[in-house]
């Protein structure tokens, strides 16, 4: 089934603004067409949201390569996903990855410098986001339907819907922007183009702002349903400030797990459920599994990209590994586990029934060699049955961006860290999760546990769904020596990091274009 039309039309969108290493978010995305004109037809709106919407998966025009959104990097590995996923996994205990394309080695360790390539393109990419978003906007308000003269009610309609839904994503995009780069720029629709570069705000400030965003478009979201997979609906903002309040604390120095736990209880209210299989959340036709609450959405046909989930399967894939296993042409040998994750894993837990050993050894002493470090191929270009996608290039499979058991886990979290709701509810919902992964209640616990096994039960559960670095912060030990991992730091059995590591360092070239900014310390 082709998701992406069932939502929008991404490729539709091609008439929207190809903004080529554009990453000034006060000056309005390029295009060879003009706001003037191309907003009088009434479709336009809904096809400039399918490519704020893109912006999470394609990288540029033409897909999978040529005429990229942004420049500077080869553009599979420019692409927002993938990004994201080297940002939060390579740096930790989960994954590692032996390539030495520029950027990706310093990631295996915790060494990058301002210079660094991958993260230098993650801030572009968050704030072609926010750009495109503005823009949408701007161009977007009633005031301006009016002079087009558009006055059909069911066009009204969806653009209020569009115009919630693009706050969604520029408050997806501020979120992580702020929880890896720390104090950036906040700027709105309300900001003027062509203004003077934009001040820096705060990290709490952001956080501030993407809260009282959320808050306000819950009810202006389009409705849960099966026609608005894909799409944010109230759900998915109850669980980005879900995330936000869980990691208050970090943002703001003041903690809010109450928060934390009534949004993610929210969610729970929804009527989400764990499908039996832990493994249908990550298949070619995972768009019916019924945990899923908000996703990235890729097509094989309609969404190609060299980065996204066409990476993920891909690169998991090496050594003695079968392609075809996997519902794709060739594997990339790319990432696999660092030990401390695989052993994490105890006997029964089926969330490992996916794990490739043969001939694979247990530690990463070598990163360059994919045999060295257990395989763990979670993501398939298989359906749930087995059966085959719509091609074995590029994939039919959704990256889970929120799904319902990191509720669960967010709560019990939550209330054992003094958030209030219920130690019988938190009980419930951890115990949820670890009988779907063991398919009976031999493992469950009998009582809440101590917070530190939720950052254990959350690196079973969310293995390699680029929330790792943030857990680990959360829980104070991404840097520092409390916990090493391999390579931590550049050595083999890991070594302590600096606390400034907790942050990436704005771009180098940013701070020669815009005055107003401010390193992060230590960089």
């Amino acid at each position: 089934m082709n998701r992406t039309v069932k939502t929008f039309s991404v490729t539709a969108a091609l008439l929207c603004f190809a903004a080529m290493g554009c990453t000034d978010p006060t000056v309005a995305p390029k295009s060879s067409v003009s706001s003037a004109n191309v907003f009088n037809d009434p479709n336009s709106y809904r096809a400039f949201l399918a490519k704020i919407y893109g912006g999470l998966i394609v990288t540029g025009q033409r897909g999978p390569d040529g005429n990229p959104d942004i420049a500077g990097i080869d553009e599979g590995f420019g692409e927002y996903l993938r990004l994201y996923w080297y940002l939060q996994e390579m740096p930790t205990d989960e994954a590692v990855i032996g390539w030495n394309d520029p950027g990706l080695p310093d990631l295996n360790t915790g060494l990058w410098g301002a210079d660094n390539s991958m993260v230098n393109a993650m801030y572009y990419r968050v704030f072609y986001q926010v750009m495109l978003a503005n823009e949408f906007l701007r161009q977007s308000t009633d005031a301006k339907l009016d002079s087009r003269g558009q006055f059909d009610p069911t066009l009204r309609t969806n653009v209020h819907f569009y115009r919630a839904e693009a706050r969604f994503l520029r408050a997806l995009s501020y979120w992580h922007g702020i929880d890896l780069f720390g104090n950036i720029p906040l700027v709105t629709e309300d900001d003027p183009l062509g203004a003077t570069p934009p001040k820096q705000a705060t990290r709490a400030d952001i956080y501030a702002y993407a809260v009282s965003e959320l808050n306000d478009i819950i009810g202006k979201l389009p409705p849960k349903g099966p026609s608005t997979y894909g799409r944010a609906i109230p759900e998915a903002a109850h669980m980005l400030l879900a995330k936000l309040y869980l990691n208050a604390g970090v943002y703001t120095g003041t903690p809010n797990y109450a928060g934390a736990l009534t949004e993610a209880q929210a969610v729970i209210n929804a009527g989400y459920t764990l499908p039996a299989s832990f493994r249908s959340n990550f298949t070619a036709d995972n768009n019916n599994s019924p945990e899923l609450v908000f996703v990235a959405a890729q097509d094989g046909r309609s969404t190609q990209t060299w980065g996204g989930m066409t990476f993920l399967i891909h690169a998991g894939c090496g050594g003695s590994m079968s392609a075809a296993n996997y519902g794709i042409d060739y594997c990339w040998g790319g990432y696999r586990m660092k030990q401390q994750t695989y052993r994490r894993f105890a006997a029964g837990d089926t969330r490992a029934a996916f794990f490739y050993t043969a001939g694979q050894t247990d530690s990463v002493s070598d990163r360059g060699d994919f045999t060295k470090g257990i395989a763990a191929p979670k993501f398939t270009n298989l359906k749930a049955n087995g059966d085959t996608a719509q091609a074995k290039g590029m994939v039919d499979t959704d990256f889970p961006i929120f799904r319902v058991a990191d509720a669960y886990l967010i709560y019990a979290e939550a209330n054992i860290r003094g958030g209030g709701g219920t130690a019988a509810n938190a009980l419930t919902y951890l115990n949820a999760v670890r009988q779907r992964a063991y398919g009976n209640a031999t493992a469950n616990f009998a009582a809440l546990p101590p917070v530190d096994t939720i950052l254990a039960e959350r690196g079973r559960e969310l293995l390699f769904e680029a929330s790792r670095r943030t857990d680990l912060i959360r829980f104070a030990v991404f840097t520092g020596g409390t916990y090493v991992w391999a390579w931590k730091g550049g050595t083999p059995g890991g070594s302590p990091l600096p606390s400034f590591r907790d942050l990436y360092p704005l771009p180098a070239n940013e701070l020669i274009a815009n005055p107003n900014l401010k390193q992060n310390p230590g960089y």
